[in-house]
């Protein structure tokens, strides 16, 4: 069992992330704003933080065995989750990363296709910058997961693919993944530590 920090608990993949820690018997930490529609589980901590609060964040995260950031990157640079993590004495962080950053066919970024929704552009440009930063961080053992181009809501049914730096798409053309089973595949890294300082992907 490990200790479980989640940074953005209750949005629509850190309230997965929550639902499948639980599952498999890990304590958790829920960080928001306001973290009111938790309520009062079994194996849950809420604490209502801002992010942004440095020193509150810190406090939040110490003590536990991994941090999972489940945050929207256009408002919330890299530096205000790694510096907290760090001085917090936590060595891992995992990232719920985003599908721009990933490679087409052509080698090209989904974010620089033409094509791509420029209301998504801020989010996956701050993604982006995040998983750069990331790739220079010298001491936490730091792992970003990325979705699929489309992450939706869906059912959990455990069936899906792994990828390093390439979309994933399926025979029948479409790129993507439900909330549950990227929190499966979410979950499964923190018990195996397979992709430490590396990003990787997750499809149907």
């Amino acid at each position: 069992m490990s200790k479980i920090a989640i940074i953005g608990a209750t949005g629509r993949a850190g309230s997965q992330l929550l639902e499948e820690a639980l599952r498999r018997g890990h304590s958790v930490t829920a960080i928001a704003r306001d973290t009111s529609k938790i309520g009062q589980r079994a194996g849950v901590v809420s604490k209502n933080v801002d992010v942004l609060d440095a020193v509150a964040l810190q406090a939040a995260v110490a003590g536990h065995d991994v941090v999972i950031s489940a945050a929207h990157f256009s408002t919330i640079p890299a530096s205000a989750v790694i510096e907290p993590v760090k001085k917090a004495g936590v060595k891992r962080l995992l990232v719920v990363g985003g599908a721009g950053s990933l490679l087409l066919p052509d080698g090209t970024r989904v974010i620089d296709s033409e094509g791509f929704p420029p209301e998504y552009k801020a989010e996956a440009s701050a993604g982006a910058e995040f998983l750069n930063t990331l790739h220079q961080e010298k001491e936490l053992d730091w792992t970003f997961l990325s979705p699929s181009a489309e992450f939706v809501e869906g059912e959990r049914t455990g069936k899906f693919r792994l990828g390093k730096n390439d979309l994933l798409v399926s025979a029948q053309g479409r790129s993507w993944i439900s909330f549950a089973d990227y929190a499966i595949a979410m979950i499964d890294e923190v018990e195996s530590m397979s992709h430490a300082r590396q990003r990787f992907t997750v499809g149907y």
